[in-house]
């Protein structure tokens, strides 16, 4: 009975397979993705799917272009240099409303931004509020965001930040201080470094609701070919169930074959760290897949960012994103049960 079960089970995930795709040995439609930063656990759900042949299997013949801090990879998406990109925060897709630049975000691959800021222990510093009493470590880019809108929320003062020159080493020598920093990295880094286990306050769980590594690409991919879009977004999503709740050892040896600095030591860290703090898994992605975007959301983070001054009121955030490849629970059976 169970083998009869099996292989209706083996049936049908062929006839799933061929609906989306070429199966193995027809051609594939070739895809570039664009990374927002150099190979890293971060990226991992990418990477599962190129390794373990799910974006093979979707039909897809997918390169990974890494991403660094001299690589515009909305431009190269712009100009048709890559098909996808991800792109770091929903402040971006509606700054590229607001620029004109006709792309749009169609999945989430995280439900929570993974930007902290970084505490000494030891210091009183309990509560988010709590870092007003602190010097802040904070670039530009920061300033110009989440900081704007911890002021207008929180009350911070520009008086309290320094400029974060992605160097710890300022933090690590005054304990009355805070740096930014991704859940995911300089936590570590600091362990390594100072031999503590810092206080970490994700700005997400206090509020700041950004999504984060969305994936990016451009209108006329969606007007004309949106079986492609669907195919890559859906692949992308098994690749993240996959990674974080599978044999991500393949995925891991590709971010090494690409990035040799980012370690089985670290990528164990960063997978722990989405996990535990629900970067990619949680919120929306719950129920409706990973990679979930509502209107309601995406409308209450605006409304946010203008408020702190951060995004015009005239931006028309409808052009920044579609929900049209996602929230279909691809990959929910995937999921571990409670």
């Amino acid at each position: 009975m169970m083998g009869a079960i099996r292989r209706l089970i083996a049936a049908v995930a062929a006839l799933v397979v061929a609906a989306v795709g070429p199966a193995w040995g027809q051609k594939r439609d070739r895809v570039r993705f664009g990374t927002n930063w150099v190979a890293e656990a971060e990226h991992g759900g990418f990477y599962q799917s190129a390794a373990d042949g799910t974006y093979a299997r979707h039909g897809l013949d997918v390169t990974i272009v890494q991403g660094g801090p001299q690589v515009n990879q909305r431009m190269l998406l712009a100009v048709s240099k890559l098909d996808f990109c991800i792109t770091g925060n929903s402040l971006q897709v509606f700054d590229a409303v607001q620029q004109g630049v006709a792309t749009v975000a169609v999945a989430a691959m995280f439900q929570k931004d993974p930007q902290v800021l970084i505490a000494h222990p030891g210091q009183g510093i309990d509560r988010f509020e709590d870092l007003r009493k602190l010097t802040l470590f904070i670039s530009q880019a920061g300033v110009i965001s989440y900081f704007q809108w911890m002021k207008a929320k929180y009350g911070f003062k520009d008086s309290q930040v320094k400029p974060y020159t992605f160097n710890p080493q300022p933090f690590l020598a005054n304990r009355r201080s805070a740096m930014q920093g991704y859940v995911t990295a300089e936590p570590f880094a600091i362990r390594k470094q100072g031999g503590f286990k810092p206080k970490l306050f994700l700005l997400a769980d206090h509020g700041f609701t950004s999504y984060s590594t969305l994936i990016e690409t451009r209108r006329d991919l969606v007007d004309k070919r949106p079986n492609l879009v669907q195919r890559f977004v859906d692949a992308s999503i098994i690749g993240w169930y996959r990674y974080l709740y599978g044999d991500s050892r393949a995925a891991n040896a590709l971010i090494r074959k690409h990035n040799p600095e980012a370690t089985d030591e670290l990528n164990a860290y960063s997978t722990a760290k989405m996990k535990e703090f629900g970067i990619v898994d949680s919120g929306d992605a719950v129920t409706l897949g990973i990679g979930a975007m509502t209107d309601a959301r995406m409308r209450e983070f605006f409304d946010a960012m203008v408020k702190a001054g951060v995004t015009k009121p005239t931006v028309d955030i409808r052009k920044s994103y579609t929900t049209q490849f996602v929230n279909k629970k691809v990959g929910l059976e995937l999921r571990p049960r409670p």
